[in-house]
């Protein structure tokens, strides 16, 4: 007995190729959701005690709380759709997707449509209140565009053409430029290295990585020289080298963090009683400074619990690139390992004073409408790796 071609032993269900035996919400990655979930809600909670003194004196305390939560819900909902792709629906539209977010990225700059915020002339203002970020738009459009070029296999081909490698480089060199214009160094950092990670897994020769970094830090040089970094920039990026030099500065946010954190101890001092948070002492520690509300308020084992919640979002990200069943897939999801690992690790690293202050918010926790949707739309996209794998095997 045959079906589609093949010998259909007795009692076996039989499968059509291309489709899940298991079904869509069989094959996603539980573990993967759970801890990205919890992650959301731990975070709207730290925002709530963050932002509740800031709005005190508002009519409605909780308003930051309920813009956050609509951020959140449709953020879900984008994640959801993510996870909907197909691979050939998503290489066939990439060059479509990129060039939508380069126009984003630019609208900034035109006058009555952008905003700047701490600096960075990086947003968009759109109705109700909301403001967009296209260069959070830029990492998924970055992440899909490369994975698109470097995925290009010939016959006999282990490695990507130069060619490939060049216009890999090129299609991140252009949003890069214009978000350094944007004067947003934190989002310039991670799509570097979120471009080096893919040169890297797509197998390209030594000799382009150890080039990318060096670019890298010979451009960061030459932006500094010809004054591309302003100066309250430069010395956010070297002030954690010597915080106590210029402590009431450019180090006032790492010295306050660092009280902050200290002061928790290991149990904390509960929810809304964090004397720093709750006298407002860390600048913008609903967003960028977030983990210093749950190193006070929770402690050392909130901040632990935290820190294991985002090991397995990063653990079962690497699980799915490394199981990807072809280059494209493991591409995607290994540029979606490179931008939560950075972005996490620098996050939490500046609040620790390990790190420089970048201003970018931590993955999944942070307010912030449009880091939030991105990803959420990445978390999509690794499930839908993982969906493609499944839907390949027998």
């Amino acid at each position: 007995m045959t079906s589609l071609g093949r010998v259909v032993i007795p009692g076996e269900v039989p499968t059509v190729p291309g489709r899940r035996r298991g079904g869509y919400w069989r094959d996603l990655d539980w573990v993967l959701l759970i801890a990205v979930f919890a992650l959301t809600i731990l975070g709207s909670v730290l925002v709530w005690s963050a932002s509740r003194a800031d709005l005190a004196s508002d009519s409605d305390p909780q308003s930051y709380l309920k813009r956050h939560l609509i951020t959140v819900g449709v953020a879900i909902g984008l994640g959801f759709l993510a996870s909907h792709l197909q691979y050939r629906w998503l290489q066939a539209w990439t060059p479509v997707l990129y060039g939508a977010a380069i126009v984003l990225l630019l609208i900034p700059f035109l006058p009555g449509l952008g905003t700047t915020i701490s600096g960075a002339r990086a947003w968009i203002n759109v109705p109700g209140g909301f403001s967009l970020q296209p260069s959070e738009i830029a990492k998924v459009a970055v992440i899909l565009m490369m994975a698109a070029l470097l995925a290009e296999r010939r016959d006999n081909e282990t490695e990507p053409t130069s060619r490939e490698i060049l216009l890999a480089i090129g299609s991140a060199a252009l949003p890069i430029g214009i978000i350094l214009l944007q004067n947003d160094t934190g989002t310039v950092l991670i799509l570097g290295a979120v471009a080096v990670a893919l040169i890297a897994v797509a197998g390209a020769p030594t000799r382009w990585v150890v080039g990318l970094i060096g670019t890298a830090i010979l451009g960061l040089l030459v932006a500094v020289q010809v004054g591309l970094l302003r100066e309250y920039q430069i010395e956010r990026l070297t002030s954690f080298i010597n915080p106590a030099e210029d402590a009431g500065n450019s180090a006032y946010n790492a010295n306050q963090a660092r009280i902050a954190i200290g002061g928790g101890g290991l149990y904390g001092y509960g929810l809304f009683e964090g004397p720093q948070t709750q006298g407002n002492f860390v600048p913008v520690n609903e967003s960028d400074f977030i983990f210093t509300v749950v190193g006070e308020e929770l402690g050392f084992l909130g901040s632990a619990l935290l820190i294991l919640l985002l090991a397995v979002v990063l653990w079962r990200a690497c699980v799915i690139a490394w199981r990807a069943d072809d280059m494209y897939g493991r591409l995607v999801a290994s540029g979606v390992v490179a931008w939560f690992s950075f972005q996490m690790f620098e996050n939490v690293g500046m609040a620790l004073g390990i790190m420089p202050i970048t201003g970018i918010p931590l993955p999944f926790v942070s307010a912030g409408g449009t880091s939030m949707m991105s990803t959420y739309i990445a978390v999509g996209l690794l499930q839908t790796v993982r969906l493609h794998r499944a839907s390949t095997l027998p």
